[in-house]
């Protein structure tokens, strides 16, 4: 905490932190300069659903964002594009920004079916609601995360052109795409110049609050 309330950051920038849900009211209570927000929420707002955490209950903890439809959800957890958008509208009801994650496996982009894959999940992920709100959408090459293996510079920006064009055709005007997937320091300051990109979703980097700051500091 003392690393992350130590540094001035830009008041123009969005920096939102996301830890385990066991530790918001903790870090709701300590942190500075930065929003909070959650790992993910759960599907029911209310009810006899023991352990899950409802977009209520992140509201009352002061979270601002919730990430939804993580890789790891998805392919562990078996939450589908359908889950992903009904927590993204109890998100929205909750007045918590949604972060939904979407991304392609390796045997995927071998295939070349990486934009089939991207259209499906995002068609499917983003709730009717979306159209009245504002949203972010994280780009996360499924085969990137955690590897150290990053896509090109020109293939992350033909991605996120491409992602853009989608969610405008959705009718959804008020979004953010970020990338995710083996962002460190060293080239967050490339990625973030890219057209259509807005930002970056950090993953284990994230970890050491050094090299966090060095990554917004890029």
């Amino acid at each position: 905490f003392a690393a992350f309330n130590t540094h001035i950051i830009d008041p123009k920038s969005c920096c939102v932190i996301c830890p385990p849900s066991v530790y918001l009211q903790k870090c709701n209570s300590q942190l500075k300069n930065m929003y909070l927000g959650a790992q993910d929420c759960s599907n029911y707002n209310n009810g006899a659903y023991t352990g899950e955490v409802s977009a209520l209950m992140l509201k009352e903890n002061n979270c601002k964002f919730c990430i939804i439809g993580h890789s790891e959800r998805r392919a562990i957890f078996g939450d589908t594009s359908g889950d992903v958008s009904i927590k993204a509208e109890n998100l929205f009801n909750n007045d918590i920004m949604p972060i939904i994650c979407i991304g392609e496996t390796l045997e995927q982009k071998n295939k070349g079916n990486t934009k089939n894959i991207l259209h499906d999940q995002l068609v499917k992920s983003i709730p009717k609601t979306a159209l009245f709100e504002s949203i972010i959408i994280a780009y996360e090459p499924i085969w990137s995360i955690g590897t150290g293996k990053t896509p090109s510079l020109k293939e992350i920006e033909e991605i996120h052109a491409f992602l853009s064009k989608e969610i405008t055709s959705l009718k959804i005007e008020n979004y953010k795409i970020l990338y995710g997937g083996s962002v460190k320091s060293s080239n967050a300051k490339d990625i973030v110049s890219l057209a259509n990109v807005d930002g970056v979703l950090v993953g284990g980097a994230s970890l050491n609050p050094l090299e966090f700051i060095n990554i917004i500091k890029a």
